[in-house]
Formats: structure tokens, C-alpha cells, sequence
């Protein structure tokens, strides 16, 4: 089924919208399309023409990864908002995440698997001339926002490019993001996307979280394996080239 604009889109609570003063060109972090519809909703209400970066390699399976993707592609469509769609690689995620399978949910898992993204975004930040990047990952009510947002700090550590840590819940957001997903009638998830938040019984309780210095490692660690791959890929193409 085709989304259809519903009647009342623009009708954005958050009126008003601080943004960063050197902001010049912005990156978005988006998960799906339940999770970033009033954020891109208040987005067209400022006039903000940010670009979409669909990073997800913890989705699993395939199939249900697909269906996020493609929902995300037609709501931007729809929208009108450039998106960027990275290569499905989990390879990269599952290693990441090793021996952390059993965390439960806000746990030490979630942390490096938002590390990871928001690394992976700012890096693209960098080599493609954004001067900020956001993420719609602390937009549900299950996420937590001071987590999401130390990744953030981090990934900004590693990589030099500005994180703005606009709060998408306030100023009557999570109320509207509820309302959206019904208008628009958006694909029914039942976990986070990751296998093992599909396969636990966990429930969500208070957990210990890294601290800012394991969580800078992280980002650090993350962000030079980007690039010493890149310079493999680099030193392979030298080897074949004949000319």
C-alpha cells in the first residue's frame, strides 16, 4: 500500500526550532519511517532540506530490513528529502556486538550498536561536507535519549563533525509521532530490529551504561577500522590496475 499525506501533515506542535549558529549543512540518522515522520514533519515546517542517511545494519533479517528501507525511500519520496542508502553489511554489526548478545534492552548492547551507526554517519558526514549530523534513534519512548546521545558525543570525537543533540521527544513530538504512524498508516514493528531484541525476554530495567571514555574508545576503534578498510579497498584497486 502506497502512503498517502495525510490532511493535517504540517501540523508540527514544535513551533519554534533553535538551530546550531554554524550550521550549514545537515545529515539525519534515520532507523524507519515510524520513528522520523514528525521529525521530518517539523523539518518541512522550518524549511530544513536535511538528508536522509538510512544506516541499519543491525536489522535482521533481510526481509524486515527491506521493508523498513523501502518505507523510509517512499515516505522521503513523498517528502521530498534526499536520503542516502549505505550498503547492507552486517558482518561488521555482529562483531561489534560479540558477547553482548544477552544484554537486555538500553544495555551494553544498544550502546555499541549506536556507537557504531552514529560513527558510520559522521564519518559520511565528513567525507561528504555536512557540518552536522542528528539521529532519529532517541525519538521512541523506549530509547534512552542520554544514551543515544553519549554515541553521539562520541562519534563526534572521533571524527571531527558536530552532533546536534536536538531533544525530537519534546514540545509535544512523541504525541505526534503516535498520531502519524496511524494517519500514515505505517508498517507495524514489533521489536527494534536487532535479532537479539527479537529473541529476548528481557524486559527493559535499569542497567549500567559505559562510560564517556569506553564509549570514545568505541568511536575511535569504529572509525579507524572505516578507514584502514578503505585503504585496503584503496591498495587492492592499485594492484589491479595495469595502466
Amino acid at each position: 500500500m502506497s502512503l498517502v499525506l495525510p490532511p493535517d501533515f504540517g501540523a508540527t506542535p514544535k513551533r519554534t526550532l533553535v538551530l546550531p549558529e554554524d550550521m550549514t549543512k545537515l545529515l539525519v540518522q534515520v532507523c524507519c519511517a515510524p520513528c522520523c515522520g514528525a521529525v521530518l514533519e517539523c523539518f518541512k515546517h522550518h524549511q530544513l532540506e536535511p538528508t536522509l542517511f538510512f544506516y541499519n545494519p543491525n536489522i535482521h533479517p533481510r526481509a524486515e530490513y527491506e521493508k523498513r528501507r523501502d518505507e523510509l525511500i517512499e515516505l522521503a519520496q513523498l517528502l521530498g528529502f534526499a536520503y542516502v542508502i549505505p550498503e547492507y553489511e552486517t558482518k561488521g554489526w555482529f562483531a561489534a556486538v560479540k558477547g553482548l548478545e544477552h544484554e537486555p534492552e538500553r544495555g551494553k548492547r544498544c550502546t555499541v550498536c549506536f556507537t557504531e551507526r552514529l560513527t558510520a554517519t559522521a564519518l559520511y558526514a565528513k567525507e561528504h561536507g555536512f557540518s552536522h549530523f542528528t539521529t532519529t534513534l532517541a525519538t521512541s519512548r523506549w530509547k534512552n535519549k542520554q544514551q543515544v546521545d553519549a554515541a553521539g558525543m562520541a562519534a563526534q570525537e572521533a571524527t571531527g563533525v558536530t552532533y546536534w543533540s536536538e531533544d525530537w521527544r519534546k514540545s509535544g513530538l512523541v504525541t505526534r509521532r503516535y498520531q502519524l504512524v496511524k494517519e500514515f498508516n505505517f508498517y507495524n514493528q514489533l521489536y527494534c530490529g536487532c535479532v537479539y531484541s527479537k529473541e529476548s525476554a528481557n524486559h527493559i530495567k535499569h542497567v549500567q551504561l559505559p562510560s564517556a571514555e569506553e564509549l570514545s574508545q568505541s568511536a575511535q576503534a569504529f572509525a579507524q577500522g572505516q578507514r584502514n578498510k578503505e585503504q585496503r579497498q584503496i591498495s587492492a584497486a592499485l594492484a589491479d590496475c595495469h595502466c
